[in-house]
């Protein structure tokens, strides 16, 4: 029974807002919390946490608010801003990834609860905000953490840059389970062609996005790079972990 205990209180929670974020960011010891459904995402993200964590990092993509920031470029956070609110980061779990990862960037990250897709808002954000990314579920996660005192850590690749718009097409078109939905991508393309030569840009740049998450993952190992976890020995917990799904 303690060893069940002292698993779960081992375990990662790795927030994301996509289903194939989650496939990258799973693995061994990390229990994935998709937010789809973005009514019950921070219900479900609790949850999770109170069945036993050591930490939460938010992993994915996000969208650039600076021009010096290309798609693929990883950003972790230094703290994650909103409307009303700066809500710090582990300074010494941010410190352990980037020692991992000498070409990403530290700095804030903006939180948003909508899509910021025309490049004027973007780069309004930016500069009153001071953020050089921003994506949906850092600031929720963030919260969650600080209510349950736990750490917590962002590390985005930037996937949309700060001049590109995100076309209609691709906006509230993800389903419940963090999938795109299809068939809603295609019913705004028969509307506006148009969208399609931006769609296929956005494509291209998600895909580099989605390489450097993948990178990302390897370097950050087993438990996201928590200093007190990737240092200390799990050996008691090597079965039962192992039991958990493998990274995509």
């Amino acid at each position: 029974m303690g060893e069940v205990h002292l698993l779960a209180k081992s375990r990662i929670v790795a927030v994301t807002g996509l289903a194939f974020e989650a496939r990258i960011a799973s693995g061994p010891g990390v229990v994935t919390v998709c937010s789809g459904d973005r009514e019950r995402f921070a219900a479900e993200l609790g949850r999770a946490v109170v069945g036993g964590c050591r930490g939460i990092v938010s992993f994915g993509i996000a969208g650039g608010l600076v021009a010096s920031l290309r798609p693929g470029t990883l950003v972790v956070a230094s703290e994650v801003i909103t409307d009303s609110e700066r809500l710090p980061t582990s300074s010494g779990w941010s410190q352990a990834i980037l020692r991992s990862h000498p070409g990403a960037i530290h700095a804030p990250i903006a939180g948003s609860d909508s899509v910021v897709a025309l490049p004027a808002a973007k780069i309004a954000l930016g500069l009153g905000t001071e953020a050089v990314a921003v994506d949906m579920e850092s600031h929720i996660a963030a919260r969650v953490a600080a209510e349950h005192g736990v750490p917590f850590a962002v590390i985005r690749a930037v996937a949309d840059p700060v001049h590109r718009a995100l076309p209609e097409a691709a906006r509230g078109v993800v389903s419940a389970d963090g999938r795109t939905d299809v068939k809603a991508v295609m019913r705004s393309l028969a509307r506006e062609p148009r969208q399609l030569v931006g769609l296929m840009r956005l494509g291209l740049d998600a895909r580099r996005a989605q390489s450097a998450l993948r990178v990302s993952r390897s370097l950050l190992g087993e438990f996201f790079s928590l200093p007190e976890l990737s240092e200390a020995p799990l050996h008691l917990h090597a079965e039962p972990v192992s039991a958990l799904p493998a990274p995509a």
